[in-house]
């Protein structure tokens, strides 16, 4: 596959020209899942503005996941028997990843975020094992997934999840662990090596001492001790006193605030436009200092940049369409939603295990750096098993109901050729519906038209031509090979560079 270097030369202005379909499947690729056909076509003709002032507000809005009734269980709430509390507590873990994958197919910027997040504050259930942890982890991604940075970074820090993972509940005073102090500057506001020094990072780790009362019976969330704390003056980023935690975020913000933007606006940056933010050649590193700007001087709220970037000329630049390589949840969830076809739990359920095999454990990240995305999905393993995968799910709708092929055909092609016999527009219309630009080539949609043909008939068969007094064989919406045909055509497009880009 072909790497796309970044020669986008738009800038923040916005993008004042109404959005065609093709732009308006962009934006619903990048700030959810993609969506419908019916979705994409209301968006169509649209403003960009109104839009995503839409998307925004309502990802602010939006209500967190429902509170599971073992929230708040601790390890006297499961029993005694080791094999009965393990599946116990894997049915659980089963539960919310349906809840949560639910979550991110339904509810566009705001679980877009959250996931991206979850990429960015990293914790693994393997390693804390404690489901109440999960919860409250998720809730805080939610609840913090477009509002204020600096409140998110306070929040996030004191989630058991993140004590347990990077070791602050064994952060006691007299014996500082340097193991959160570090990855909150080196991965989570600052950068590596970016503007912090060793000593910063030691007398951090005093400052946020304390957090270690773990209770007596186990998984219960992590309190403050203060017989646990660090009570010595600390001096972070050249300010002196008896700092602690909320005056560890004080400091961080007012004095590496200009870092701390860039470093967040660039990954946004490298997430939602373009993965390339480096080369000389374009612009990039214009649009991230603009980016900043709005950061900072808004107190680190969210909105205002993520506003400012999609509804720019720079977002909606032919450049930045079909640039970004799509994650295991990109494949699985975007073909659910651009086809509306019928799914269930265990549909959901599959495409998480797949998901898992391609890299993309869910709730289990695999180091705290992240998945590192884009072309590390498409190695040589990855690739096939993309194919296989996404061969089986889409096998799976058509043993379910065979007729919803016929309807996503239709639905893609509208109203007008709903009766039509010619299977290229079928097939074009298809192709535009799933992939951000189309066939790179002529001859790979000539590929394409070839996968969705009944093999060894006349070409006639399915124009007017083939039976005197101008009636085709083939129609639309009545010829019974047409959900096959669109079958066998997803199954074919599903293996295709192309296909592969959002």
């Amino acid at each position: 596959m072909e790497y796309f270097i970044n020669c986008n030369t738009s800038s923040l202005a916005p993008y004042t020209t109404s959005l065609d379909a093709q732009r308006a499947a962009h934006l619903y690729r990048r700030l959810g899942f993609s969506a419908s056909v019916q979705t994409i076509n209301q968006a169509t003709g649209q403003n960009a503005t109104t839009l995503v002032n839409s998307l925004i507000t309502g990802a602010q809005n939006m209500p967190t996941l429902a509170a599971p009734v073992w929230a708040n269980w601790n390890n006297s709430n499961y029993p005694e028997d080791d094999d009965q509390r393990g599946q116990i507590i894997r049915s659980q873990q089963e539960e919310f990843k349906l809840a949560y994958t639910n979550s991110l197919l339904n509810n566009n910027l705001r679980d877009r975020l959250s996931f991206f997040w979850s990429n960015h504050f990293v914790t693994e259930l393997d390693v804390y094992n404690c489901n109440s942890f999960l919860y409250y982890y998720i809730n805080c991604l939610q609840r913090n997934a477009i509002g204020n940075f600096k409140t998110f970074v306070s929040e996030i820090g004191l989630t058991s999840a993140m004590l347990y993972y990077l070791d602050g509940v064994y952060n006691n005073g007299n014996n500082p662990n340097e193991n959160y102090a570090r990855e909150l500057y080196e991965l989570f506001t600052l950068g590596e090596g970016n503007g912090y020094t060793e000593e910063d990072i030691i007398e951090t780790a005093k400052a946020i001492s304390g957090y270690v009362e773990r209770g007596e019976i186990g998984c219960e969330q992590v309190l403050f001790d203060a017989t646990k704390f660090n009570t010595e003056n600390k001096t972070i980023f050249g300010r002196t006193g008896n700092w602690g935690y909320d005056d560890v975020i004080d400091i961080l913000f007012e004095e590496r605030g200009d870092q701390i933007g860039y470093f967040i606006c660039k990954k946004l940056y490298e997430f939602f436009v373009h993965p390339d933010s480096t080369d000389e050649a374009n612009n990039a590193k214009t649009i991230i200092d603009g980016l900043t700007n709005t950061f900072v001087s808004s107190g680190f709220e969210l909105a205002p940049v993520l506003s400012q970037l999609f509804k720019s000329q720079h977002f909606f630049d032919d450049e930045a369409i079909g640039v970004i390589i799509k994650s295991p949840f990109d494949l699985y969830l975007n073909i659910i939603n651009e086809t509306s076809f019928t799914y269930n739990d265990t549909t959901i359920g599959s495409l998480i295990n797949y998901s898992g095999l391609l890299g993309q454990d869910l709730f289990d990240p695999f180091d705290v750096a992240g998945w590192q995305r884009n072309r590390d999905w498409i190695n040589t393993n990855f690739m096939i098993g993309r194919w296989l995968t996404l061969e089986s799910i889409i096998d799976g709708f058509f043993q379910d109901n065979t007729e919803q092929f016929r309807t996503f055909a239709m639905n893609a092609v509208g109203p007008a050729n709903s009766n039509t016999s010619n299977p290229e527009i079928v097939v074009r219309a298809i192709v535009d519906k799933i992939t951000p630009k189309g066939m790179f080539t002529e001859q790979e949609f000539d590929n394409a038209m070839s996968a969705f043909k009944i093999g060894d008939v006349p070409e006639e068969y399915y124009g007017p031509d083939y039976i005197p007094g101008g009636q085709s064989l083939w129609i639309l919406s009545v010829s019974q090979e047409v959900p096959s045909q669109v079958h066998l055509l997803l199954r074919h497009l599903s293996r295709q560079p192309e296909f592969q880009l959002k």
